[in-house]
């Protein structure tokens, strides 16, 4: 499904937002709300929580950090960025999603207050449009605190590992310290819910848990590749297919060699990429007597031989195989296996050398 673009910024949901949605609503209903307040109130949370990831968006691109997309989870958002910021610009790109919710927490009661003369807390038990209001409002409470508990990759770690950088000087040392602060939390919090029996807590820490590995896996993986360029880390002996090859030639070709993305060329000129899971799909859509050309993928990801290796994550993040192009002309392939043999190579490298 194409992603929606907002401000120019693809914005996709994960399957999981959907499905905690439509189970928000659903609950809601049984609890004697009305669907269109529960659908409501689930809209505006949404848009609260997208809010919240335009803000990192928006300091990111006066940083000149561009976002290369946002994607919607069940209990927030993330933004990727193309690249890592210098310790001060994290530390204010991580503060300015909370600090939306902030805004928007002061606005709605603001609202409340115009129309009431009066803030009452009893209005948050109430189903008319002021009570959801201050609902509304609650939420981005909510938002901003749970967002700043200081565990990796909530907007709290992030400012941790932000301030720790600036002290030490060592941004992958932070990153550990960082995480490993959120496994903590993760571990207390996923306690706390299995003691309760409160399911979604455990959710949540699963969640938080996952989230720093995940970026301890990152960092490292930037460590490793900063001041490499792609050219070390590229494949040079590789397989093509012509134009006016079809299905069943490339398919042969695939069974052939251990190639998993094929660049298609007409004569000189490089005009797609075909990679296995669309050759699989054209098999069944087309039948192995269509040819590649109307299966490839024509705007396909590239890089230099002489980029920086660290800057080809954020495109290898979202993409099997990237073609390392001289201008025009095709001089490797750069592949997630390759690449990850690569740093798993160098990291013994540096380990045996160190040692």
């Amino acid at each position: 499904m194409t992603p929606l673009r907002i401000f120019g910024i693809p914005v996709r949901f994960h399957f999981t937002f959907l499905v905690l949605a439509a189970y928000l609503i659903i609950s809601g209903i049984q609890g004697g709300a009305s669907a269109v307040a529960s659908a409501v109130y689930i809209g505006g949370m949404f848009a609260s929580v997208l809010l919240h990831e335009f803000g990192h968006a928006a300091v990111a691109r006066h940083y000149g950090i561009r976002t290369i997309e946002i994607v919607l989870y069940p209990i927030g958002g993330v933004a990727r960025m193309e690249r890592g910021a210098p310790p001060a610009q994290e530390l204010w790109i991580a503060l300015a999603g909370p600090a939306v919710n902030v805004l928007i927490m002061f606005g709605l009661m603001g609202v409340v207050l115009a129309s009431r003369q009066n803030f009452d807390l009893a209005a948050l038990s109430e189903s008319s449009e002021a009570g959801m209001v201050m609902q509304l409002a609650a939420g981005n409470l909510v938002l901003v605190l749970f967002n700043m508990i200081p565990a990796y990759p909530m907007d709290g770690g992030r400012v941790l590992r932000a301030l720790l950088a600036r002290w030490t000087g060592d941004e992958a040392k932070s990153t550990k310290w960082a995480a490993n602060t959120g496994r903590v939390f993760a571990i207390l919090i996923g306690l706390y819910g299995l003691a309760n029996g409160q399911y979604t807590l455990i959710f949540i820490a699963l969640f938080i848990y996952m989230g720093a590995t995940q970026e301890t896996v990152v960092v490292e993986g930037r460590s490793l590749t900063h001041g490499v360029p792609v050219s070390m880390a590229m494949i040079t002996d590789y397989r093509t297919l012509s134009h006016g090859n079809s299905i069943r030639e490339a398919a042969n070709l695939l069974l052939a060699t251990s190639q998993q993305d094929f660049p298609v060329v007409l004569g000189e000129q490089v005009v797609g990429l075909l990679g296995r899971t669309a050759l699989l799909q054209g098999m069944a859509a087309d039948g192995p007597d269509a040819y590649v050309a109307g299966i490839m993928q024509r705007d396909f990801p590239r890089v230099h031989p002489s980029d920086d290796l660290e800057q080809a994550l954020p495109v290898m993040a979202s993409s099997n195989c990237a073609l390392v192009m001289d201008g025009e002309q095709l001089v490797g392939l750069l592949t997630r296996e390759n690449l990850s043999e690569f740093m798993a190579l160098r990291k013994f490298g540096m380990q045996t050398a160190r040692a």
